[in-house]
């Protein structure tokens, strides 16, 4: 998460500080769009002790330059998109706005989308995903009759979302075969980091298949929830996400304007690693600790 940065440096000089521009962007795989190759993710919001307090958050880091919002419909039990949606008010059509649904019937994630809509002050999403796809019965249920997907399909019709997408960071099969099953994704989420590779990796099993089919795709549990600091600096983690061919955006969960302006420095300047680079920060992030010695590194992952 990107929350696991430090704060800008009170020292640091009028050369260091981020302005709105600083930050590169990227096009969105086959979507099109322009977006910023960092995000503000939602799951962070709940860091703030009100809405209003998060919602000055969201504003300030617009101001910084971040266009790429990312949200869900239950994270901080819908305030996060309280707050998005405030903060927000009057800069809407400027930003890259998103949401997602943990429902698997038509009917449920409907309802879902018009809280979302009613919360974010918004009569559109840019991206609508499905939200947590860990195994094969949730790929069944949402593409069966009735499934979440059929409101999926209606709402890109309809235009209250323009593209869509699904999410998880339980099993790399799981992206695959969904990627597999219905081929008119849009995008994809999935947890990618430089120990990723060592278990059960969405760099080596679901990245290739987006890539593959075009899909935009968005990195999460880039500092591996701060595990990974004990043997990288926050600056490579980013570095190495960026770098991963068909990787797209890097969604941040920056608590402080301090810590999405350390991150806006490190991809100012930003150039991709080398396959050797990529290599050897991959071989730090699992020498010595392991991904499963002593504490579990990926918690979220499955476990076989």
């Amino acid at each position: 998460m990107g929350g696991v940065l430090a704060g800008a440096s009170a020292g640091a000089t009028a050369a260091q500080n981020v302005k709105a521009g600083d930050i590169p962007t990227t096009v969105f795989g086959k979507t099109g769009a322009k977006v910023s190759v960092i995000a503000q993710g939602g799951a962070r919001m709940d860091l703030h002790p009100d809405i209003q307090s998060a919602a000055a958050h969201v504003r300030k880091v617009y101001d910084l330059g971040v266009t790429y919002f990312d949200c869900a419909r239950l994270y901080w039990d819908g305030r996060s998109e309280e707050a998005y949606g405030i903060g927000l008010q009057g800069v809407r059509k400027n930003v890259f706005l998103t949401s997602k649904t943990v429902k698997r019937t038509a009917k449920e994630a409907r309802q879902d989308l018009e809280t979302s809509l009613r919360l974010l002050k918004t009569d559109y999403l840019d991206l609508w995903q499905v939200h947590a796809i860990d195994k094969q019965e949730d790929i069944d249920r949402i593409l069966a009759p009735g499934g979440a997907m059929e409101a999926f399909e209606a709402a890109k019709k309809a235009g209250t979302c323009r593209w869509i997408g699904f999410t998880g960071h339980f099993d790399p099969n799981a992206h695959a075969a969904l990627l597999k099953a219905y081929r008119n994704w849009d995008t994809v989420m999935m947890p990618l980091h430089a120990a990723d590779p060592a278990y059960l990796s969405f760099e080596k099993t679901a990245l290739p298949v987006a890539q593959e089919f075009g899909i935009g795709v968005q990195a999460i549990k880039i500092f591996g929830k701060a595990f990974l600091l004990r043997s990288l600096n926050p600056t490579e983690c980013l570095r190495y996400v960026l770098s991963l061919p068909g990787a797209h955006v890097a969604i941040c969960g920056a608590g402080t304007q301090g810590q999405m302006e350390d991150n806006i420095r490190t991809v100012r300047d930003f150039k991709k690693m080398t396959p050797d680079e990529l290599a050897a920060v991959r071989k730090r992030a699992i020498a010595g600790a392991g991904v499963y010695t002593g504490p579990t590194l990926e918690y979220w992952k499955k476990k076989v």
